[in-house]
């Protein structure tokens, strides 16, 4: 588990997709559940395509640093599968290790499941989760990114029963320069543990670590982590 980033000093805010409007954490968890339920459609997929189907509002955050936070639109027909593969392609993707879902004692990995003790991710999400549920998710065993995953809503809409959408998501964690105090473009993948590495562009060539130990400051829970580079 990494600590805190001690270089950040910001409430965290993000910007709500289907209205445009900016709010803090708490707040858009808040305003996402009606600004969400009030829509009778959801109209990013194919028109021919679309039926009523139910959807599940799933807020998805960093289980040991929650500045990172989505909200999403989940029809309840989508498998695990399809959320491990969004979650990868938003957040974690970096050298195809495995992952695996966490729900009521159950484990469902993206491989090797039977060797695992446990199950597929080839499972619809509406029939292992319901409003009010909470999971857990981990990328790579080793280097491992955890992550919360809680219903907090479900309403009728038009989907083509696959399709997640992305209604919210973080803005960039103000993470500052440990040298100089301007936003932190790189990390330091070997002094980030203890807090530290955190540094601008031009203060890299300062730092007492070899430059092939930096990585590039990501909007992702895996920011610093293994090879991520966003």
């Amino acid at each position: 588990m990494m600590e805190e980033k001690a270089t950040r000093r910001h409430t965290s805010t993000g910007k709500c997709n289907l209205c445009g409007r900016m709010f803090a954490k708490a707040a858009m968890t808040r305003h996402i559940q009606s600004c969400w339920t009030g829509q009778s459609v959801s109209p990013t997929a194919a028109q021919e395509k679309r039926r009523e189907e139910r959807l599940l509002l799933i807020t998805v955050g960093g289980r040991y640093d929650p500045d990172y936070w989505l909200h999403l639109e989940v029809p309840a027909a989508a498998r695990l599968v399809a959320v491990d593969r969004f979650l990868r392609d938003i957040w974690l993707e970096c050298c195809g290790h495995m992952s695996a879902f966490s729900i009521e004692g159950e484990r469902y990995y993206s491989g090797a499941a039977r060797d695992l003790g446990g199950r597929t991710m080839n499972f619809e999400i509406g029939r292992v989760l319901a409003p009010g549920d909470k999971a857990f998710y981990e990328y790579d065993f080793g280097s491992t990114t955890e992550l919360t995953l809680k219903v907090t809503a479900e309403r009728k809409g038009l989907s083509d029963g696959k399709s997640i959408r992305l209604l919210a998501r973080n803005d960039p964690p103000a993470i500052l320069c440990q040298s100089c105090g301007k936003p932190a473009t790189q990390v330091c993948t070997q002094c980030m543990w203890e807090g530290d590495g955190w540094l601008w562009d031009e203060c890299v060539e300062k730092h007492e670590c070899d430059e092939g130990m930096f990585l590039s400051v990501v909007n992702s829970p895996r920011v610093g982590v293994c090879g991520y580079s966003g």
